[in-house]
């Protein structure tokens, strides 16, 4: 229960985060996407030439909005320089939010076959270190990278034969990104039309050079796709996976296992996973046992950001201080950051919650 002394909107924003399922293209605040049009001169790309119509046009209707609106983004990430905008301005966004560590979500084969942008891997590295190290030093924050596969350019044509070069490529994406914060392989896409199973060798790779391994599941397929990222993909965490509701055998096993679920309400609410937060499985999870973060996904698309995430777990579900500080926790507890950093943000988040949670 929420205790009346505590104002809870300013110690969601004052307490230490961490963010483990973001996108670094649904990330792009609209100020950002203006100054990438004007810098190359593709201003007939967006739906205006000011700020306040890029925020109209940013604001969520359905699915098909959402794509168009990604799809011009990547269009206009075109060089490394925007690259390291990109992960500069989102460490700007952080220390604004008091978000101490963020691994985000980067889609780069994309950039490299799907684009005419002539960009390769070491354009896409090379503006990431810049950004992410001068965040770090204008900022204190850190960031690391998650490369995801596409999964449904993996299906193109006729939809049932699978082409393994979005993920072949992908993976040795990552691999090459290890020196440059590179720490998780993922999955992302339209589940119903990309199953699993084929992607096992690009997984099996990326967890034998020592990356995590966390694929997108249980979003826009049920429990099936979630038994599927455990089983074939050796998920060390989960992509959203809040269908796993549907399936007790399947909860058993995750709550037995402590593999935890990146957890995106507002993102799930807008993409109709669910209709309504009354309807959202999170507070059901939790009390089963299940190890639960929250994420904001694609904030500025959503229109939301991670402070307002934790704000809907005490605003919709009831959650007080002492709840709020347990799930931020295990944001960092499950983090792919190397030993001695995770090591000092949890002491860290430790005696932020000592001094300021009612003993």
């Amino acid at each position: 229960m929420n205790n009346p002394m505590i104002d809870l909107p300013q110690f969601i924003q004052t307490m230490p985060k961490a963010e483990v399922h973001i996108h670094l293209e649904g990330a792009i605040q609209p100020e950002t996407v203006l100054k990438l049009a004007q810098r190359h001169q593709r201003m007939d790309k967006l739906p205006g030439d000011n700020v306040e119509a890029l925020r109209r046009w940013f604001t969520f209707t359905d699915f098909p909005h959402f794509v168009q609106i990604y799809v011009v983004i990547q269009d206009l990430i075109r060089t490394p320089e925007d690259f390291a905008l990109i992960a500069y301005e989102n460490g700007a966004d952080m220390a604004r939010q008091n978000i101490r560590y963020r691994e985000l979500t980067v889609t780069t084969f994309t950039h490299t076959h799907y684009q005419e942008k002539n960009l390769g891997i070491e354009d896409i590295l090379q503006g990431l270190e810049d950004g992410r190290q001068r965040a770090k030093s204008d900022f204190g924050v850190e960031m690391r990278w998650v490369f995801d596969v596409p999964r449904n350019l993996s299906f193109g044509g006729n939809g049932r034969t699978y082409d393994p070069a979005p993920a072949n490529q992908t993976v040795e994406h990552a691999l090459n990104g290890r020196n440059y914060g590179v720490v998780g392989f993922g999955l992302g896409g339209w589940e119903p039309t990309a199953p699993p199973r084929p992607f096992a060798h690009a997984f099996a790779a990326a967890k034998e050079a020592g990356l995590l391994c966390v694929p997108h599941a249980g979003e826009t397929l049920g429990a099936d796709s979630v038994w599927g990222a455990v089983n074939e993909l050796q998920a060390d965490r989960i992509g959203h996976g809040v269908r796993a509701i549907e399936d007790p055998k399947l909860l058993a096993l995750l709550r037995e296992r402590q593999i935890p679920l990146e957890v995106n309400p507002t993102s799930n609410i807008c993409l109709s996973v669910y209709r309504r937060l009354a309807e959202h499985p999170f507070p059901h999870l939790d009390r089963m046992g299940l190890l639960l973060t929250v994420n904001s996904d694609d904030p500025p698309l959503f229109n939301t950001d991670l402070c307002q995430e934790y704000e809907t777990l005490a605003d919709e579900f009831g959650y007080d201080a002492a709840n709020l500080a347990r799930i931020a926790r295990n944001a960092f507890a499950v983090c792919g950051a190397e030993p001695a950093l995770k090591a000092k943000l949890l002491t860290d988040f430790d005696a932020w919650a000592t001094a300021n949670l009612p003993q």
